[in-house]
């Protein structure tokens, strides 16, 4: 751990709090300390209320806030007294401490306490600072952990044995703390969970966490790096992208619903998947049991997800009577799969909840490691308390909280010409509706297309197999299959009567507009029949398939081809649950072919304004890019889920189409 304090930057600090806020960022911002979320901080200091009076209040990290960018609003005001009251009760429900907390904030607006209020609360000091760190973790998941821990830090630290976050570990700490607590006492570990630190300020609290730290990498830095376990190199078998989509489709269909899956292929995973010992090594159980709830129990090893489905039933039969209450099984789908050809897996409903999976598991493997080839073993808690925090009743209110996510969250489109136009309407469309989006275009401003990391931007010519196919192999690896195909990449060309058309300028409309499309198509063909819930692709083809106008006959006969192969494949692949359909644009001018000078030349062309001559048509209304993108993202939604073969004309109402 780098000591990151920085005198002339907290000098800024003008109260305590901010003070707080200040090492709560800097304990944030480093992942070997706190993931995701993970962590809390606090600070005791007055709260001044409306008339006047000063209470003394805890200040302590609201649930929900990540400590890498939290900010005073962040941190909820609390009276100590009350606080120190419910701490010396003999018992308290969580349900009952989380409402009782909630009905002691100062601050109504506050947000919910972190579940271990009571336990800073406890400890008699101004400044209080917890992570997870995986040095601390490195040394408490050995068979002599709580030896290690005691013969390193002696009277620095009090030792805490593992016990649930909530009211019964702050009675433990209260416990442990009149026993142990030594006037050199600094800190304090919870085996398998993590170190607090403590002091009268937030500096002198983050200061000696990063000294509790440094004395742990020290001794973890001092063994032997080898093992026999450890493979000596990193081998990179060759890997089949649709090994992939099919793991994730079974990964989805034991999930219930469609899930995003990435992976990671770096040196460090195939090293670690190359162990003798991996199954010995990853099925004990995660890190902390707060890992749980993103990770699963256990990873999978190899591709069986069905076996893990089986596997993971029994350890909720097991272990359900440990809950009074009716208990539904959340779904048996594995979070990590660790292959020796294919890596890391991981998988989420989402790209950001993937990413956690991934990050929290890349930690893992580093601590697990660690254990196994310098310490004699990693040991983790048993299924029974992870099993406690996994259906704990607080983190089921917590997934009842949240919500269903929008409609499309899970699924994968690829969208070719992504980088403007109608292409880029689809693919903010679809990102609106939660779908992870692989975009391809010629240009390379298609890479910074949105921020968001939902968002693969992709330079590809649609016209060279071998770059499609380089495309889709990169979009599995970030998001595990493909549902949604759209082919919105084409070319108009020049305006020319058929009895001077160029040869080689036909060629080029039908290349772009009809044979790349097609041999997309075929591409992406396989990854779609393992589409979660159906695959889908929507072809961007044109008024001019119905309405045919004088000068166009490349653009016209190339959509019009385009759209006959659609309604073939409409045909070939609805057995295997893909729908295939066509819209058919018509004015729409928000695209780089349509630059003011020629809208005003058109328009005058026309008699009319140019918002009247973008409105040339029966309703009276503009059709941009973003209309044409909910037209196609409804069409691969659920309200089209019966209709394929159609097509489908946006266009305002044109008299020649009807």
């Amino acid at each position: 751990m780098n000591d990151l304090w920085d005198s002339t930057a907290a000098a800024a600090c003008t109260t305590t709090l901010d003070e707080c806020v200040y090492g709560s960022r800097l304990l944030g911002s480093d992942p070997d300390l706190v993931l995701h979320g993970g962590g809390n901080t606090s600070v005791k200091a007055p709260w001044i209320d409306v008339t006047g009076r000063q209470i003394e209040a805890l200040w302590v990290k609201g649930s929900g806030w990540d400590l890498a960018t939290i900010e005073t609003r962040g941190f909820t005001p609390l009276p100590l007294d009350r606080l120190l009251e419910l701490a010396r009760l003999d018992e308290l429900s969580d349900p009952d401490m989380v409402a009782a907390l909630a009905a002691a904030k100062l601050d109504p607006a506050a947000p919910q306490p972190s579940i271990e209020t009571l336990l800073h609360a406890r400890l008699p000091h101004r400044a209080v600072q917890h992570s997870h760190a995986d040095a601390i973790i490195s040394l408490t998941n050995l068979h002599d952990g709580e030896h290690r821990i005691r013969d390193l830090y002696g009277d620095r630290v009090i030792v805490v044995p593992y016990v649930m976050p909530g009211f019964d570990l702050a009675r433990a700490v209260g416990g442990c703390w009149e026993r142990q607590a030594q006037a050199a006492t600094i800190g304090m570990v919870l085996l398998n969970h993590g170190l607090f630190t403590f002091g009268d300020t937030t500096q002198e609290a983050y200061q000696r966490h990063h000294q509790l730290i440094e004395m742990a990498e020290q001794i973890l830095g001092s063994e032997p790096e080898r093992s026999p376990h450890a493979p000596a190199t990193a081998a990179r078998p060759a890997t089949d992208p649709i090994d992939i989509a099919r793991i994730r489709r079974d990964i989805s269909r034991h999930a219930g619903r469609p899930m995003i899956v990435r992976r990671d292929a770096s040196d460090e995973v195939y090293q670690f998947v190359g162990r003798a010992d991996l199954e010995a090594a990853t099925q004990q159980g995660p890190l902390t049991p707060d890992h749980v709830i993103h990770t699963k129990p256990w990873p999978l090893t190899g591709r069986d997800v069905d076996d893990y489905a089986v596997r993971y039933g029994a350890y909720f039969e097991a272990n359900r009577c440990r809950v009074d209450t009716d208990l539904r099984m959340l779904d048996p789908a594995p979070r990590v799969v660790l292959d020796t050809e294919l890596g890391m897996l991981a998988a989420g409903i989402d790209v950001r909840r993937a990413g956690i999976v991934a990050d929290i598991y890349r930690h893992s493997m580093r601590v697990i490691s660690r254990a196994q080839d310098r310490f004699g073993g990693y040991v983790a808690l048993p299924a029974g308390a992870l099993f406690d925090v996994e259906y704990w009743d607080l983190e089921q209110a917590k997934l009842r909280r949240s919500g269903e996510p929008p409609e499309m969250t899970g699924r994968v489109a690829l969208v070719t010409g992504a980088a403007s136009g109608i292409g880029r309407g689809c693919a903010s469309e679809f990102l609106r509706r939660g779908a992870a989006v692989v975009g391809l275009d010629l240009s390379v401003g298609v890479a910074d297309g949105f921020d968001s990391d939902a968002w693969l931007g992709l330079e590809a010519d649609v016209t060279d197999p071998a770059a499609v196919n380089r495309a889709i192999s990169t979009a599995i690896d970030h998001f595990g299959g493909i549902d949604m195909l759209v082919l919105s990449a084409g070319v108009f060309g020049r305006s020319q009567p058929i009895a001077e058309i160029d040869p080689d300028e036909w060629s080029r409309v039908m290349t772009v507009n009809l044979d790349a499309n097609a041999a997309t198509m075929a591409a992406v063909h396989p990854y779609l029949t393992l589409a979660p819930d159906g695959g889908s692709v929507v072809v961007i083809a044109s008024k001019n398939v119905p309405a045919p106008g004088p000068g166009a006959a490349a653009y016209s006969a190339s959509k019009a081809a385009l759209t006959q192969l659609a309604r073939v494949a409409a045909l070939e692949w609805a057995s295997e649950r893909i729908r295939v359909n066509c819209v058919h644009p018509d004015a729409v001018f928000d695209t780089g072919l349509w630059s003011h000078d020629v809208l005003s030349e058109r328009a005058a062309h026309y008699g009319l304004t140019v918002d009247g001559y973008k409105r040339r048509n029966l309703l009276s209304v503009e059709i941009t890019s973003a209309t044409v993108g909910r037209l196609v993202a409804e069409l691969c939604g659920e309200t089209f889920r019966a209709t394929t073969g159609a097509q489908i004309p946006v266009d305002g109402g044109n008299e020649r189409v009807i």
